[in-house]
């Protein structure tokens, strides 16, 4: 596993709730790995219990993760750059729809401010996929990213091409060594799983 240690990680989370448990792993390994994790979470993200999960357990897991710091609003994620507050930024999982706001350079929530503040500084953002349509709507996004300065991707695949033909997934195991690879300007490959 990667040697992250005394990096700091902005860990922006998304609404793919049913990946909650990938992205609590994520974060775990990024932590053993040495970084120091400050999370971040989208209103979705923040205020939906879902069957996997209620938002209060969550983010109270994300909020013991960083040490009981947890950006949850834009006027919080504003400063990400400006006040040089971390080295990497991981958006983990990655919606369709983040993605696609990404693409666009829309930036309307906590999870895109925190990305446009990061990207400021010309830092690397890695992006940790996880949407049903990534070979459908957002390949175009997808493919729109993976041509961009500062962008990485957690290597990944389809997850079920049987059952949903266009569904896309990282291999959330792979987010550190991704991370690593992005501090060196490289992306992690193959990327295609």
């Amino acid at each position: 596993m990667a040697d992250l240690t005394g990096i700091r990680l902005g860990f922006a989370v998304c609404g793919s709730f049913c990946n909650a448990q990938n992205m609590i792993r994520a974060a775990e390994q990024c932590i053993m790995s040495g970084a120091e994790i400050l999370p971040i979470v989208s209103e979705h993200f923040a205020e939906t219990d879902t069957r996997f999960g209620t938002a209060e357990n969550l983010l109270n897991t994300l909020s013991a993760f960083g040490n009981s710091k947890l950006i949850r609003t834009i006027p919080d994620a504003e400063p990400i750059g400006p006040k040089n507050l971390t080295d990497v930024l991981a958006v983990v999982p990655c919606t369709g729809n983040t993605l696609a706001k990404l693409a666009a350079g829309i930036t309307d929530n906590t999870v895109t401010m925190a990305v446009k503040s990061h990207l400021r500084g010309g830092k690397p953002v890695v992006i940790c996929l996880a949407t049903n349509d990534g070979l459908a709507a957002a390949a175009r996004n997808l493919g729109d990213l993976l041509n961009r300065r500062h962008y990485y991707f957690v290597p990944f695949g389809q997850d079920a091409p049987h059952q949903k033909p266009t569904s896309l997934i990282a291999d959330f195991d792979l987010l550190p060594d991704t991370i690593a690879a992005a501090l060196q300007g490289r992306q992690l490959q193959p990327v295609l799983l």
